[in-house]
């Protein structure tokens, strides 16, 4: 009897609707029966040919469809890639939010932007404690990250325990607080996890990642060498241990520290109300009172390690900062490494600065806060699961966690890389990918959340790359006749003062033709319309092998 009861046992859904395949805009549904549980809500930046747009968030129609079901949002940490989405998702998902203090403490600050502080229901949750939502616990356990409060889940549903490790890196050292919790991690093993969820970022490096604390070493060195100099740090604005890393050795050397940077700013002051920093008295002081002091008792920690246009560091590179101008007395520290994709303008950034006779360090200031392959290892070993589902990370780092997980033996048929979408129900007997569900990416430009999709990007890239051609003719509205026009305006396609010649040319060239058409009788907007953007079209691409955007516009008088 009871086997039988077991078969007809609902299985575990895990829905990844991003975060696969990229790194960032990071969200996963876990659905069993009645109940569906969230684990993070991220953005990701826009890619090179998004033109115009400022952000990238998850398509949740899947999460609109069944929201009666959906019980909250579980967080891992406060990083963009898994925070960032949250003010836009829940205008429509307005569900309960948990998370670690200062996670808590980052999100609220979105939520004071938005409006939506009084509308939305938050829990702080500490390490060790569960949280139940319909059919699930969830537990949240100690790990180590490049921002402190990190958290790994354990996530207990009827058809057994998945543990997803969010971001992490195996510190025994960290700067603030404690260690990885290996003990937790190893006592869920011994009772028996279905799945483990492994963030991916790092898989295919050897090794371990090295401690936070080596920083600190890095730091203390490097201002001993340049002693004579005001010093500029760059470092993401959310990796708060390094913050403190620099303020302690920026005391010890008797400097005062600024903070730049409107990002920058909030999290500290952030982490200052939860005691997740500490700053000795009178060393933090603000940018205005830097000029009381010489340059080699200045540090300045600024945002724009990245290269990001409008940052602080890019600014003061380009001679754009109100207040702040880099030269020869300077040494700028980038503490951190670029995000794939940003090393472009990471270079251009450094070639700035060492133009303007700055002196630039970009090694070794920086370690990683993802865990390296041995780290991996150790997690897989600890948790010993039945599957694995790599996570957080391009295909290659997918594949290259796949790898690890099978050099440690666990079956072929037993590690799923997902793609967004994928549907993977699993229990102890048996796991498969059984359908997809709709999920994509949602553009943010400017106060639009989606009123740019697909068509509006190619006409951004249609105009980027060939310009526009209006034509403007004036018809009457009894006769029919051409009053005025066909005049040609061109922006983006040809310098008009230097090609009077080929405007003209192309001017009689519809002219002709739109009279043809009304000779013939032909009073149809729409297929004068067409005739224009043909005829136009041909002449143009057979004097310049170009494509402009063409519009006509048709004025009755």
């Amino acid at each position: 009897m009871k086997k039988k009861e077991n078969m007809n046992a609902s299985k575990l859904k895990i829905i990844p609707l991003g975060g696969l395949e990229q790194i960032g805009m990071n969200i996963t549904a876990f659905e069993y029966e009645d109940s569906i549980i969230v684990v993070d809500c991220g953005l990701s930046f826009p890619a090179d040919d998004m033109l115009g747009i400022d952000l990238v968030i998850p398509d949740v129609t899947y999460l609109k469809d069944n929201i009666d079901r959906v019980k909250g949002f579980m967080i891992t940490h406060g990083h963009e890639d898994h925070i960032g989405a949250l003010p836009y998702v829940l205008k429509d998902i307005n569900v309960p939010v948990y998370a670690t203090r200062l996670t808590m403490g980052i999100i609220e600050n979105k939520l004071k932007e938005h409006n939506l502080m009084k509308g939305t229901k938050r829990k702080v949750v500490k390490f060790g404690q569960s949280i139940n939502l319909g059919d699930f616990r969830v537990e949240y356990i100690k790990t180590n990250h490049s921002i402190v409060d990190a958290a790994a889940l354990a996530i207990y549903s009827p058809a057994g325990v998945v543990v997803h490790t969010g971001d992490f890196k195996v510190d025994y050292t960290p700067v603030f607080g404690d260690a990885i919790d290996l003990q937790r991690f190893a006592e869920l093993g011994k009772k028996g996890v279905l799945a483990l969820m492994c963030d991916s970022t790092n898989a295919e490096r050897p090794g371990f990642t090295p401690s936070e604390r080596t920083v600190g070493k890095t730091f203390d060195t490097l201002f001993e060498e340049h002693k004579n100099t005001r010093i500029f740090v760059a470092t993401f604005a959310s990796n708060v241990d390094r913050v403190q890393q620099i303020i302690n050795t920026a005391y010890k050397f008797g400097r005062k520290v600024a903070v730049e940077g409107r990002s920058m700013v909030n999290i500290i002051e952030t982490a200052s109300n939860l005691e997740c920093i500490s700053i000795p008295e009178n060393t933090l002081i603000d940018l205005e009172q830097m000029k009381n002091y010489p340059d080699e008792q200045q540090v300045i920690i600024t945002t724009g390690s990245q290269g990001e246009s409008m940052a602080a560091l890019s600014r003061m590179a380009n001679n754009m900062h109100r207040k702040i101008t880099i030269g020869p007395r300077d040494t700028v520290i980038f503490s951190s490494s670029p995000i794939p994709g940003n090393e472009k303008s990471v270079t251009k950034i450094i070639n700035e600065l060492l133009r303007k006779g700055a002196d630039v360090i970009f090694q070794d200031a920086h370690v990683s806060g993802h865990a390296c392959q041995e780290e991996i290892k150790l997690i897989y070993t600890l948790v010993q699961p039945k599957y694995a589902i790599p996570v957080h990370g391009e295909y290659k780092h997918l594949k290259a966690q796949a790898k690890i997980a099978e050099s440690l033996g666990i079956d072929k048929e037993d590690i799923f890389i997902l793609s967004s979408g994928d549907v993977l129900e699993l229990d102890m007997e048996q796991a498969a990918v059984t359908g997809k569900v709709p999920t994509g990416a949602i553009l943010v430009d400017g106060l639009g959340v989606g009123d740019v999709g697909n068509v509006v990007l190619r006409d951004r890239q249609h105009l980027a790359e060939d310009g526009i051609m209006i034509v403007v003719m004036s018809l009457d509205r009894y006769s029919n006749q051409l009053v005025a026009g066909p005049d040609i305006v061109s922006r983006g396609f040809v310098y008009v003062k230097e090609s009077d010649e080929l405007i003209e040319e192309a001017r009689s060239t519809v002219d002709e033709a739109i009279q043809n058409c009304l000779d013939r009788g032909v009073s149809d907007w729409g297929k004068l319309k067409s005739t224009t953007k043909d005829v136009l079209s041909d002449y143009v691409w057979k004097k310049t092998k170009r494509r402009p955007m063409i519009l006509p516009i048709i004025m009755e008088v």
